[in-house]
Formats: C-alpha cells, structure tokens, sequence
C-alpha cells in the first residue's frame, strides 16, 4: 500500500481524463457561485486547452517590444463564439489547431533609420537611392495611425525670395495630384481662402516670370472636402521642395537648393523624408553626399508619387536668407553659415578643418587654386598668371572647368589648399571647401561689378570663418577695349548699361574676358603670401 502511494504521487496533478470528467461538474458548480474563471482557466491549461488563445496575446507583447504597431482588432473577443477573432497579422487556424505567423511589416524597416545613415548606406548606394514612389521607404508604416482632433497650419508669404508653410496633426500628401490635405484644421490656423491656397515651393520668388515660371505649383487645402484615405503612414516629418530649373553649377545648387534645404531640414537630424517636385536625377545625384547627410530616407519624386502619403508634419516650401547666406537670427535652431560649412566639410569627408601659416624657411609652400573660365571672364594670359604667383611663393593648382565640375575631387583639391583665387562667377562658390580661415581671391572683371562681385563672392565669407580680397580689373585689362571705342558707354557710364537691364549686363559686362596686368596682379600675390607665411 505504502508502494503504491508513492507512486500515486507521481501522477501529473490534472489525473487522469476520467477524473477531469467527473470533477467538471463540480468544477461549473464552483464557477457558478463564485465567478472564478482564472481557477477554471489554469486547469484548463494544464490539459492542454487554451493554449491557441494565449498566443494571441504573446503576439500583442511581442508587436510592443519591437516598437511595431499594433494589428487592429487583434485581442477582440466574439463573445457569442468564445474565441478571439484576428485581423491581419494572426489568423487563428482552428482546423489545424495553430495561429498563422505574422508577416513581416514593412514597419520593421524603421530599425534601419532609428540607427542612423551609417545603417541604410547599403540601401542608399544601390540603385533606389536616388529616388522612390513607394517601393523602398524606411520611414513608413505599413498601418494606420490614430488622427489627432485637429491639424495647424500657418504659412508666410512675406520674404521676396519663397513662400512656406509648415502644418502639423492630420498631414495627407498625395505628390500626383500636387496636393497637401491640412485635415480638421483648428481655429488657430491660417485659414486661406476658398480654403486652399497655392504657391510654388522655390528660393526664386522675385524672378516670378522666368525661373518660377518651371516651378510646379503645389496645392494645400484646409477645406472641408473628404481627403483621400492614407496608403502610406510615416512616423516622421516631410519636406516638399522643388529643385527648380536646372542651372547647372555650384552657385545655384548650394545657394538656391542645399542651404535652404539645410535650414528647413537640418534639425531632424537626419530623420526626415524629403519630397521632390521637379525631380532631377543629375541634381540629386551631384549632391549626394549632402542630401544623405539631410536625409536617411531616399528622396521621394513627388510628381511620380501615386501614394497618399501621411505625416505627422509636413514644410511645403524651403526657408532662405538669401544668396550664400544663413542669419542665426531668423534660424529656428540658430544656424550660422560657419555650422553649415562644418557640415559639408563633413558631408565630403574633408580632413582640413583650419589653415596653419606655412614656415617661409622650411621650404614649404602655401597652396593656391586658381579657377581658370572657358569662353566669358576667362583669363587670357593665365600662364603668366600661375607663374606670377609661383614665383612668389605659392604652389599653384591650375583647375580648370573638367576639374571644377567635378565637385566631389574638387572638393578635396580646394580643401587641400590655402587660398582660391578667380574671376568672378560660380566657380569661386568652391570656396566653401577651403579650410577656417582659409582666402579667396575674387577678380572682378571691369564694368562696375564690384558690388555685385562682393555680394555674391564678397559678402559671405566673414560668416564663413574666410578672408577676402578683391581685384578689380581697369578699362586696359579688359578685352571689350577690342570690341568698342574709348568713347562709348562701356567705359565712360558703364552704370548707364546696368540701367538697361540685367540682359545688357549679361551679354557685355559678364561676356568680357580679362588680361592682368602681370606686375600688379604679381603685387597682390606677395601681399597674400605674407598674409598665410611666417617667418
């Protein structure tokens, strides 16, 4: 007897099924009067029933350890069926006595933006970098997200160079249509009339009837019209730009494109989707090592984007200061010229950081570029010009426009060096390579140029942390003294041509080409030379 309890004792508590069935009743009984289903349930479990609905909710905990949405409806009860029901992700498979694995959601794909550009670059230096319409985005979620009560909006129309407005709540994108749905907007907002309002989302606002001509128009509507339903859910904000007319060199794209670009998108650090509208493929991809360090996210081509995209908050439009310019005082986040060019030395991987005088009596010699034009403001006699500086002192890096239009290599060469000297026009934007406290040269080309030469090349460079000088070339080192007398305009009321328009302007004055006068041009060298040697 005593045998045969101890190995009674080794039975599972649960029995047998004989005994279950006759404890049922009893059990019931129980339940009945004292509404203790968690006992009912725990026995239960221990004869294996109930086992496919604990899974439901280890899939639920799972979904908030990972940060993933959760499926809608998925721990919902059908009372009269005693069985959970399951939408989407977990399918109970009652025939097979399983729950059906979760498919993987393309929401997973914000691990890779949560750990920073480093993590997407394999994505970024494929083919799908340059541009997507839904295939590739990390920082969307496949579900929908609960819309706030109401959406804010509030634009500004006041600046001579772009239009912006920023909303915030309820932001639905469709990039097809042009058009950004403001859904439920507040009281406090801007409330346009007819409830839409319409501008196109460029730094060109002044040359209305040129540049932004090739500008799309984008639409934001805060109507009560019933906007399309989402397709898409990002989890973070979104700016709408245009890349506007193609320009074809470093002055439009840094001044008008990646600076404005830089002090709307910025301080996401990174974690922002930029929409396109006029999307080029040539731009996006010359400037790819800026836009990867604005942007974790493959810019969007709005025109082609079928996607109804939704965002928490959407900046239609890019702020500017204008020209080569960023003022701290009107950058949300205090933003210097200075911040942004430690960003692109950074972006481009740049090594100098600053200039060090260079030991007149180590044998060393401080490195100048010298930007050389081709068929307008080209230097004529720029061999005795490389010599001139050569024989002061300087080891001379000759780039001409195959090098230049290289900025990834240029780049690098301007970095290398201590001073860039040119004629006026947009290689001289290059500076913004050189290292801190670094020099530019501008040659400014005759005509009464001068103020319009230091406002584009002159006036930015204090913000930058540059040095700048200039060399304002005479009536005798200008090659328009071949084309027109002593006694014409050109050179006895050169701003009587200005008065005639920018055209004029063009066509004479940025048409000319320049013979230095060696002996002077040599005299300004030396002066440079002293500036970044010591003894």
């Amino acid at each position: 007897m005593k045998a045969r309890r101890n190995e009674s004792s080794k039975k599972p508590r649960c029995g047998g099924a004989v005994a279950a069935w006759l404890l049922v009743p009893l059990l019931v009984l129980v339940v009945l009067k004292t509404g203790y289903l968690p006992q009912l349930t725990r026995h239960l479990e221990c004869a294996g029933i109930g086992q496919q609905q604990q899974r439901l909710p280890e899939i639920v905990n799972l979904q908030a350890e990972e940060g993933m949405p959760k499926t809608t409806g998925i721990a919902n009860l059908q009372a009269e069926e005693g069985t959970p029901k399951t939408t989407g992700i977990a399918n109970l498979q009652a025939e097979e006595g399983s729950v059906a694995e979760a498919p993987v959601s393309p929401a997973s794909s914000d691990k890779i933006a949560a750990d920073g550009a480093d993590a997407i670059k394999g994505v970024k230096d494929g083919k799908n970098f340059l541009a997507i319409n839904g295939e590739i985005d990390s920082s969307s979620r496949s579900s929908d997200v609960a819309a706030p009560k109401s959406s804010k909006l509030t634009c500004d129309f006041s600046s001579r160079h772009t239009d912006i407005c920023a909303m915030e709540g309820d932001v639905r994108v469709h990039g097809k249509s042009g058009t950004v749905y403001v859904v439920a907007a507040s009281k406090e907002s801007y409330r346009p009339e007819n409830g839409t309002v319409t501008f196109r989302p460029f730094t060109r606002k002044y040359e209305e009837s040129s540049t932004m001509q090739m500008v799309r128009e984008v639409t934001i509507r805060t109507d009560d019209a019933a906007p399309p339903s989402c397709t898409v859910t990002h989890d973070v904000p979104a700016v709408v730009f245009s890349t506007g007319p193609d320009r074809g060199n470093i002055f439009h794209g840094l001044a008008d494109l990646i600076i404005p670009l830089y002090i709307t998108a910025r301080e996401y650090d990174g974690r922002v989707q930029l929409l396109a509208t006029g999307y080029q493929r040539q731009w996006i991809s010359h400037y790819r090592h800026l836009i990867e360090a604005l942007s974790v996210y493959p810019v969007i081509d709005f025109d082609a984007d079928e996607a109804v995209r939704c965002f928490p908050s959407v900046h239609v439009g890019m702020e500017t200061h204008g020209e080569l310019r960023i003022d701290p005082a009107l950058s949300r986040k205090g933003y210097t010229m200075r911040d942004f060019r430690d960003f692109l030395l950074s972006a481009y991987s740049l090594k100098r950081r600053w200039t060090t005088p260079v030991s007149r009596s180590s044998g060393q010699r401080p490195r100048l570029v010298m930007v050389l034009r081709r068929h307008s403001r080209e230097i004529t006699n720029e061999a005795e010009a490389i010599a001139a500086a050569t024989e002061v002192g300087f080891e001379v890096v000759a780039a001409g426009p195959e090098l230049v239009g290289d900025t990834d290599r240029f780049a690098e060469v301007v970095n290398s060096c201590d001073v860039l000297v040119g004629v006026h026009g947009a290689g001289l934007t290059n500076m913004v390579f050189l290292p801190h406290n670094g020099t530019e040269l501008q040659i400014v080309p005759w005509g009464e140029l001068k103020f319009i030469a230091f406002q584009e090349y002159g006036r930015p460079l204090a913000d930058m942390g540059l040095r700048y000088l200039e060399y304002e070339a005479t009536a005798e080192e200008t090659t328009l003294k071949d084309v027109y007398p002593k006694d014409h305009a050109v050179f006895t009321d050169p701003l009587s041509i200005h008065k005639q328009g920018f055209d004029k302007v063009w066509s004479i004055f940025l048409g000319q080409n320049v013979t230095l006068d060696i002996g002077r041009f040599k005299g300004v060298m030396q002066q440079i030379y002293q500036s970044v040697t010591i003894t």
